[in-house]
């Protein structure tokens, strides 16, 4: 899927000026929701043409909006996730998810990780493929706090989208002319050789927040 999407990049970014941040909220919501769709395709190419000065206004500006709305859709994708996953329920996703791309292997596996170690997962999982959409059906399911869920989403999924804007930005200012599919193709590799540092991170950083609070209570 990913390969077919980027060769069809160049269509879109020629409205890029007047589209460009719309669609970044809008396919990265698809992207966050049950609907399979990398990422990739839209941070990346964003960062691109933020260097490149293709979004309208300064560059840095330009970067900053894109990982903003990267972060905005994000939210809402998962919050679609979670509410449909609030009013459903797991019987029902169990049995028809597989009609909505939500496998039940997978889906189990999120459910797992989340009720072993709690909210700071969707924070974490954010970074991890396969489980970052799914994530936010556990916290649905188990009627996560909003603002908790909100803020550890927007965390992990504002990592993930500043990780690849940076590398689509890094790209643009260091690259000659490149075809949107080599652009993805090689902006994705450097990402994933990466990622296992990033993820690393945040585990260390969510293990700290779940010492500290339940230091905290154990204080009270």
């Amino acid at each position: 899927m990913l390969e077919t999407i980027a060769s069809h990049l160049d269509a879109i970014a020629a409205l890029a000026p007047t589209w460009g941040y719309l669609f970044v909220f809008v396919f990265m919501a698809v992207e966050s929701s049950f609907i399979p769709f990398p990422s990739e395709v839209v941070m990346i190419p964003a960062g691109f043409l933020a260097a490149r000065g293709e979004l309208g206004g300064g560059t840095v500006a330009s970067l900053s909006i894109a990982i903003g709305a990267g972060i905005l859709g994000s939210l809402a994708g998962a919050f679609a996730n979670y509410y449909i996953a609030l009013l459903v329920g797991k019987p029902f996703l169990e049995k028809y998810g597989k009609w909505f791309f939500v496998k039940k292997e997978p889906l189990e596996r999120a459910c797992e990780v989340f009720n072993r170690y709690g909210a700071a997962t969707t924070f974490v999982c954010r970074l991890v493929p396969v489980i970052r959409q799914l994530i936010s059906i556990p916290a649905g399911i188990s009627r996560m706090p909003l603002g908790t869920f909100a803020f550890f989403t927007a965390l992990g999924a504002g990592i993930w989208a500043a990780i690849l804007a940076a590398v689509g930005f890094m790209l643009g200012r260091s690259s000659g002319d490149m075809t949107y599919f080599d652009l993805v193709m090689r902006g994705k590799e450097m990402a994933t050789r990466h990622l296992p540092l990033v993820i690393g991170c945040a585990l260390v950083a969510a293990v700290a927040y779940v010492l500290v609070k339940k230091a905290v209570a154990k204080r009270r």
